[in-house]
């Protein structure tokens, strides 16, 4: 028989076989010699009092043996000789839209201006090294997206939105490890990311798909109000009625095509700040509320929301054990993000440190719905001159910031192009500057000991998310005119992350394919 149980547990039993059988033992009354096997079905860590525990969903065997679940693909056709959807982007919503429109007996070919996940990597080294930005493949633009070498993060609250455990599954399945089902913050790391996107690649040329790199998409083709065709910067020019532009957020060619083209595009809020970085031996004293954590806790993370001054301010994409990357997609800009390997072994936590921006705050821009994207772009061009036009990044240590003071001197931070001393003031507009500096503030009354000169600054941590919304019908998920044009994922500004991009490249596949049946 099988019998599920919520028990909570030492970091220590949470991780040692024999002594969870005990504590499973303990709390259900079934003799420890009757126990064939217990399965952890979910784990989050409670560090809420100062001892820390683990919360366990646990399923018991007693009297009949665990077989190992395995998650097995679907039962994909050769779509080789059958109608054509073009999917403009290989990120996680265009690879799990291609994925889904081969179960549905539909032929996608995916375009991607970048290159395939392994060869970006020499990109990704000449920019830390070189401060070379290549347009077409960096962090950003490439076979995975930006999730690929930037954590591959799989936490969302985008519940309602779809199966979250589908795209969890089919990743286990493609490669993950079935950890991803049991953590309560799941992630896979930069390290295992890439095996796991070639072998989504191949499976779709495996049945019959098209997936075309270094062909970067230069016109969307267009007819009566229909998709017709789209052309590249090779000179090609692909005639097809279907469309899934799953750009991701930092394709502002395409942002710029579409208003150039008269296809609607909105505005969107987004938000914007900087990133942090704390030695994580601090970070895990001040949530462990221990001088060392031990080898039973993995490197702790942190979040923290407040309102400031009517906006709100807040951690981001949060990397325990991590390092800050270079994230320009174009020469003479400066954007960091963070990412973790899947061990989170780095000896530095970092997190994005955000503020909520409003439509009104682009109002100098005037009414053009690429307001907030030449926003985000002065920004980071104001950072590229104040790090005397390189890859470095303008640098304070934090309580620096707060009292105004430049930083006599900066710590060797894992930003691997390196950091450069600067007011931070003259990269931000004052309204951001002095969020930041009061929320700073009150982030140290909530976690005694984050406001530290041991923190160091980097700015700007400037795409959170699309500054632009495609609209699209709610129903059939086509744009609100263009027939045969369907918007997805983060740059269409309808998905936030791995997982709700995923679900929401599966969508547009299927309603995609419903038109085409009908």
């Amino acid at each position: 028989m099988r019998y599920q149980y919520q028990i909570r547990v030492t970091p220590e039993a949470a991780a040692k076989k024999e002594l969870l059988f005990r504590e499973v033992s303990r709390h259900s009354g079934i003799p420890l010699s009757e126990i064939n096997h217990i399965e952890v079905l979910k784990r989050s860590i409670d560090a809420r009092q100062k001892a820390v525990k683990v919360n366990l969903k646990v399923e018991v065997f007693v009297g009949e043996e665990h077989l190992k679940e395995s998650f097995e693909l679907p039962n994909y056709p050769d779509v080789s000789g059958k109608e054509e959807v073009f999917i403009i982007g290989a990120g996680p919503a265009g690879l799990f839209a291609a994925l889904r429109c081969i179960e549905a007996g539909v032929k996608p070919v995916v375009i991607e201006r970048g290159k395939d996940v392994r060869s970006r990597r020499r990109d990704l080294k000449a920019l830390n090294i070189e401060h070379i930005v290549n347009e077409d493949s960096n962090y950003c633009f490439g076979e995975g997206g930006a999730g690929t070498y930037s954590d591959g993060k799989l936490y969302t609250r985008s519940k309602k939105r779809g199966d979250v455990n589908r795209i969890l599954q089919l990743l286990v399945a493609y490669g993950a490890t079935n950890q991803i089902l049991v953590d309560a913050h799941p992630h896979i790391g930069t390290n295992k990311l890439p095996a796991i996107i070639a072998s989504i690649r191949e499976k779709i040329l495996e049945h019959g798909g098209e997936v075309l790199f270094n062909t970067r998409v230069t016109d969307i083709l267009l007819k009566d109000d229909e998709v017709s065709g789209l052309k590249t910067q090779l000179g090609e020019t692909f005639h097809t009625r279907n469309i899934i532009l799953a750009t991701g957020h930092s394709a502002r060619d395409i942002f710029s095509l579409l208003e150039q083209k008269g296809i609607e595009i909105e505005a969107k809020p987004f938000a914007l700040g900087v990133r942090v970085e704390h030695p994580q031996q601090l970070i895990d004293r001040i949530q462990y509320k221990c001088d060392d954590r031990g080898e039973f806790l993995p490197p702790s993370p942190y979040s923290i929301v407040k309102q400031i001054n009517g906006r709100g301010m807040y951690s981001f994409c949060m990397c325990p054990g991590g390092i800050i990357a270079p994230c320009a997609t174009s020469p003479g800009e400066v954007v960091t993000n963070g990412w973790s390997p899947s061990r989170r072994d780095q000896p530095t936590a970092n997190s994005g440190i955000v503020i909520e921006l409003r439509l009104a705050d682009f109002k100098s821009y005037g009414r053009t719905p690429l307001a907030g994207m030449h926003f985000q772009k002065e920004i980071e061009q104001t950072a590229w001159e104040l790090a005397g036009r390189t890859q470095r990044v303008p640098a304070q240590r934090l309580v620096d910031f707060v009292e105004g003071k430049i930083s006599s001197c900066l710590p060797e931070t894992s930003y691997k192009p390196g950091v450069t001393s600067a007011d931070l003031r003259e990269v931000f507009p004052e309204f951001i500057h002095q969020t930041l500096n009061t929320g700073f503030r009150e982030f140290g009354k909530t976690m005694r000991g984050y406001l530290t000169n041991e923190a160091v600054i980097h700015a700007p941590e400037s795409r959170t998310s699309s500054p632009v919304r495609i609209p699209r019908d709610p129903v059939t998920l086509q744009h609100v005119r263009i027939k045969g044009l369907y918007p997805c994922g983060e740059g269409a500004g309808y998905a936030g992350g791995i997982v709700s991009a995923a679900i929401d490249g599966e969508k547009c596949a299927e309603s995609c394919v419903a038109a085409i049946s009908r």
